[in-house]
């Protein structure tokens, strides 16, 4: 029986806190950003349990000041990671993915593989890169609400393309789409399966079900698999307003998965989904992100969960109730595509022989 992914704990998660990073990785914090705190009065009735801030003489219950720190501490006076902003900023990135061609003449384009829960935002990730090559938002990669129940359940291949007269010319892009990883074996995607779409033996159109395998007996299978045909990168999914919450059991079912992708010469990175929702200064611009404290903690966390170092890691804004594109959302996309098609070009260099 094919192995599955197994995930539990909450379905929500409070503002993230400190974790100290597990598999030997450790990062330094830039010192945030001196703010002066403002104050506000709140009456707290003590009792003996707190006896050490009122006198120890006292009889009867007193009121103490506790200070209501501003959100603004939360921010730091550098950019923990150095980002370019601006109209110039996302036409360069536009050209640098558009222009991307593969370090090998055997293949055309790029093969990505998103890959993780239920509900992350694979799938709005690729409508929201179609979107910035479009010029307005559309869903190209049908999503779904529920955050239990995966959505897609087949096999799914997009090519990005461009918008106006280069609207029919794809790009050397393709992000593919798959089950998304549930909490048990009837409602996720298995190891089994993942490993197949990685080796190239999964049919496009193919629909995944725990108690079907892909396999020889596969309808379509692909039995001596090209290059063309296997992903050339593989990019785990989390939603950073959850990910201090996931399960243990959920970063050694990844860790796992890791290591069979590792064998196969596939390097991966990893998305951070909602950037917006991590903290208050992100939800009211998005450019903030590389000054937000709470979101380099939620960076660490992922690493920490995916046993990834924290620089293969970036933090993107899908667009899910918008209908047109931002500057600030589409830099940072951009940026992650970027980012993946680096590593992806690396496993044509690594096996160009």
């Amino acid at each position: 029986m094919s192995q599955g992914f197994k995930l539990g704990g909450p379905s929500s998660c409070d503002n993230p806190v400190t974790a100290a990073p597990a598999f030997g990785l450790s990062f330094a914090f830039q010192k945030p950003e001196t703010v002066a705190p403002s104050f506000t009065s709140a009456s707290v009735s003590t009792s003996s349990s707190v006896s050490s801030v009122v006198s120890s003489s006292a009889q009867t219950p007193e009121t103490v000041t506790v200070p209501q720190f501003s959100l603004a501490s939360t921010m730091l006076e550098n950019e923990w990671r150095k980002m370019e902003w601006g109209e110039e900023a996302r036409e360069k990135l536009l050209e640098s993915v558009r222009s991307f061609k593969p370090a090998s003449e055997s293949v055309s384009e790029a093969r990505i593989l998103l890959i993780g829960p239920v509900g992350a935002g694979k799938s709005s990730f690729i409508s929201s890169v179609q979107s910035v090559f479009s010029g307005r938002v559309i869903n190209r990669a049908m999503v779904g609400s529920s955050s239990s129940t995966s959505f897609t359940k087949k096999l799914r291949s997009f090519n990005i393309t461009g918008s106006g007269e280069k609207a029919d010319e794809p790009m050397a892009l393709v992000l593919c789409d798959v089950m998304g990883v549930g909490e048990g074996e009837s409602t996720g995607l298995t190891l089994h399966d993942a490993l197949s779409v990685i080796k190239g033996h999964t049919p496009e159109g193919h629909q995944f079900s725990p108690d079907q395998p892909v396999g020889v007996e596969t309808e379509g299978f692909i039995r001596s698999p090209r290059t063309k045909d296997k992903v050339h990168c593989v990019v785990f999914v989390v939603d950073g307003s959850k990910v201090g919450s996931y399960a243990k059991s959920f970063g050694t079912t990844f860790q796992h998965l890791r290591e069979h992708i590792s064998s196969l010469g596939v390097h991966q990175v990893a998305l951070v989904t909602h950037a917006d929702q991590v903290c208050k200064a992100t939800g009211s611009d998005i450019s903030q992100v590389y000054r937000s404290l709470t979101l380099q903690q939620t960076i660490e966390k992922a690493g920490a969960l995916l046993g990834m170092a924290t620089s293969y890691i970036v933090p993107v804004k899908n667009y899910s109730s918008e209908l047109d594109v931002d500057e600030s959302t589409d830099i940072l996309l951009l940026r992650a595509v970027d980012h993946i098609l680096q590593y992806a070009n690396l496993y044509f260099l690594d096996n160009s022989d």
